[in-house]
């Protein structure tokens, strides 16, 4: 049970929580909680105007709102704005939502009450995920529709998914034997504001980003190592000299991955070639790129889960409330923008692996990697379908950070674009776990052609990982249920445990 401290969650255990385990919000959160909400009540005691509190919202903020009428305006704000569209956010990224959302609400700095964080564990709990739209949000001022959705949940309006069945929220609430809120003074605002759904589909496409990462730098090896390409490249003088720490930690992988292999050693002299491809030669240069900016996007997004991005935020200490702009989604926009940017990489780089390795003037191996090329045709098609994946996959990583169309009558004039920018990146990393699952096979299809020869141990060890799932391609057969094959073990991490690889957590 992970206990989520607000303001200094790890990046460790964001991940884990995405993966799947249960988390509970530190108790001793709960005094800022009851500050915040005991300064809502001072602060309308005033009888002041105060945005979000006793106003309209957003272009209708200079409209004041009757006391009779706040408990009204908090609903009201929340079935208004539940206004999403398309396909629903899957169950991992909502639960990360949720722990992002209660987390930032923990801090004190919303007037939310103890008993509205307290139902939204309660429905964590006993495995009640609200169905969340995907698309809506254009990234300030926070992500309102996607989080109008979870809010409306807790007053039993929309929908609930309740172990795999899609129930109406307050049937889902009352079969969990809990009830729906009425939300006080500045909870439903609260509630909806904030970049919650951007970053935590930013998260979930970081840590899929990673494990492809990983994966591709023993993918990557492994086609050095059928291509009986150098480790000379991956020497550390010649990044040492470069000075950057991604490219630096991929050398030292690549040569440890290789480290002690026969097939490398059976070429170490007198090898005619002089030097071998980019895509051999320049593992460290580009995939080290890649590690440094999802490291740097890993950073941003580290602090915005910790932050507080409500509007306006509460200050019990002085009973103000100060209106501002935390939830404007850019820092994780360009996040988003910066780890699509490395998906794209990752795969581009694996898929020319596979081109290179299909070719036989390139490789020296078999045409299309078969023992009897014409017959029979191999690996051709899956090279195609790399190529196709990594196409869509580069016009996906097309910046959405430098989109902006302006919302509410003008007043939201310039937003972020980072709810979809963040949730292109889970489709992105399935088309690249694809890219790196065809290179998979290619790569130890190729090294199976040097036997008796063997490669490193770990290198060994990833390819009997396949080898008990997928069999040597000795003549054509169904190519489908290979791929799912490698597929499943890439976006597994089972590659990621074969040897110590830098990743974004380290």
């Amino acid at each position: 049970m992970i206990t989520l401290a607000p303001g200094h969650v790890p990046l460790s255990q964001w991940a884990a929580i995405y993966r799947g385990a249960p988390f509970r919000l530190d108790p001793q959160s709960g005094a800022a909680v009851r500050k915040g909400a005991q300064a809502i009540e001072r602060i309308l005691a005033k009888g002041e105007p105060v945005y979000g509190i006793n106003t309209g919202f957003g272009k209708l903020a200079s409209v004041r709102i009757a006391d009779e009428d706040l408990a009204t305006l908090q609903r009201n704000i929340v079935l208004s704005h539940a206004a999403g569209t398309g396909a629903p956010s899957p169950t991992a990224v909502v639960r990360l939502m949720l722990a992002l959302k209660l987390a930032s609400l923990a801090q004190g700095a919303s007037g939310i009450r103890p008993e509205t964080l307290a139902l939204m564990e309660a429905m964590l709990e006993r495995g009640l995920t609200p169905v969340i739209p995907a698309q809506g949000s254009v990234g300030a001022s926070g992500d309102l529709a996607p989080l109008s959705h979870l809010a409306a949940t807790l007053i039993g309006v929309g929908e609930i998914d309740l172990e795999g069945e899609r129930l109406p929220a307050a049937a889902a609430l009352s079969r969990a034997g809990l009830g729906p809120l009425t939300l006080g003074p500045k909870e439903g605002l609260a509630l909806l504001n904030g970049t919650q759904f951007s970053t935590a589909n930013a998260l979930a496409g970081l840590f899929e980003a990673e494990r492809l990462f990983q994966s591709a730098l023993v993918t990557g090896a492994l086609s050095t190592e059928a291509a009986k390409g150098s480790d000379t490249p991956f020497d550390p003088r010649i990044h040492a000299l470069r000075r950057h720490r991604g490219q630096i930690e991929t050398a030292e992988a690549l040569r440890a991955l290789m480290a002690g292999s026969a097939i490398r050693q059976s070429h170490a002299e007198n090898d005619p070639r002089v030097q071998d491809p980019y895509c051999l030669r320049c593992q460290p240069q580009v995939m080290g790129a890649a590690l440094d900016v999802l490291r740097q996007a890993a950073t941003t997004l580290e602090i915005e889960a910790n932050g507080v991005s409500d509007n306006p935020l509460i200050f019990p200490e002085t009973d103000e409330a100060l209106s501002g702009g935390n939830f404007h989604a850019e820092p994780v926009a360009f996040a988003a923008d910066m780890i699509a940017l490395s998906i794209c990489e990752i795969g581009s780089i694996a898929e020319r692996r596979i081109a290179m390795l299909v070719d036989p003037a390139l490789s020296g191996l078999p045409a299309f990697l078969t023992p009897r090329p014409g017959l029979n045709s191999g690996f051709m098609i899956p090279q195609v379908t790399a190529a196709a994946l990594v196409s869509e996959n580069k016009q996906r990583a097309t910046p959405a950070s430098v989109d902006s169309i302006p919302t509410s009558a003008n007043q939201e004039d310039h937003v972020s674009m980072a709810a979809h920018g963040a949730r292109r990146l889970l489709e992105m990393a399935r088309n690249a776990v694809a890219v790196i699952g065809i290179e998979y096979l290619a790569a130890a299809q190729g090294v199976d052609f040097h036997a008796p020869l063997t490669s490193s141990a770990p290198l060994e060890s990833a390819r009997a990982r396949l080898r008990a799932q997928v069999p040597t391609l000795a003549d054509d057969r169904h190519f489908h249920p290979d791929m799912e094959a490698a597929n499943a073990l890439i976006a597994s991490g089972a590659l990621t445990s074969i040897h110590p690889l830098p990743g974004v957590q380290q």
